[in-house]
């Protein structure tokens, strides 16, 4: 939430973590008399407890009212968050509960709020720094400063696909340097493997026109005020050829101009498989 919350105030906006749901009202009548806050954005989370349910009513309220109003939900798997309160070690905001028995109330408590909600993020797969982005690129206004963002992800298609992707490249149709018995065990950024598959024709091509698509879409998104774009590069176990391809098309783009980088999502997985 805060890593959230400090994105909407890099926007200009006027952040407040958890005010109380009963106290909106009166907050939006304060902003509405001033001549200086022209954009907030409050957290309303678990915490507000038994005040959660006059949520609905109170948000009907202030739309009938004329007041533009958005919604946005943030949420993610069990065991992402179970990962993350162990992690930070703090306590869930609903003590009577272990833990996962917390995380399902809570999910309960909030289901009114998340079904109302203008958008939904799945945090599951985000960074604190590229969940910052999707918000800037969602909630940026016409006249915000702002530069497109390209964030590539390679992945396997074994570990299923990354959420939130605007874009998706399927490479498995490339020659697989995981049938080269001298190559099984490395990666898509070992010399080896970027040697082999650079010797063959058709990755070059795939690489070029892969960059003549980007080259014509990139300025057009951006011309639409986009800001952020995530494309996915997948092939079958997300060590090899997504791995070399996600790496030239970040470095093409860079070279274009934008500011890029890429992530491996899955290039230490199976890693012992992989070296048997």
């Amino acid at each position: 939430m805060s890593s959230a919350l400090k994105a909407f105030e890099d926007l200009g906006y006027f952040a407040i973590d958890n005010l109380p749901v009963q106290l909106i009202p009166t907050f939006v009548r304060l902003c509405d008399e001033s001549r200086e806050i022209e954009r907030t954005a409050l957290v309303v989370d678990v915490r507000s407890r038994e005040f959660l349910g006059m949520f609905p009513h109170m948000h009907d309220e202030l739309r009938l009212k004329g007041v533009d109003v958005t919604v946005l939900f943030l949420e993610a798997d069990d065991e992402v968050l179970l990962r993350r309160y162990s992690e930070t070690r703090r306590p869930h905001p609903l003590p009577d509960h272990d833990v996962v028995a917390a995380i399902r109330q809570e999910r309960e408590l909030l289901s009114q709020i998340r079904d109302l909600s203008d958008f939904v993020i799945d945090t599951s797969e985000h960074t604190v720094h590229t969940l910052r982005d999707v918000i800037k690129d969602r909630f940026s206004e016409a006249g915000d400063a702002h530069e497109l963002n390209v964030a590539i992800t390679s992945f396997g298609f074994r570990h299923g696909p990354p959420r939130g992707l605007d874009m998706l490249f399927d490479v498995r149709f490339l020659p697989n340097p995981h049938f080269v018995p001298e190559l099984r065990s490395g990666t898509g950024r070992d010399p080896a493997v970027i040697q082999y598959l650079q010797s063959q024709g058709e990755v070059q091509e795939t690489i070029a026109r892969f960059v003549d698509l980007l080259t014509f879409l990139l300025p057009r998104f951006q011309r639409e005020g986009k800001s952020y774009l995530t494309i996915g590069v997948g092939c079958t176990g997300g060590r090899h050829r997504s791995v070399m391809i996600g790496d030239a098309l970040n470095a093409r783009l860079a070279q274009l101009g934008y500011k890029a980088k890429v992530v491996h999502r899955d290039i230490a997985k199976d890693e012992a498989r992989y070296k048997e």
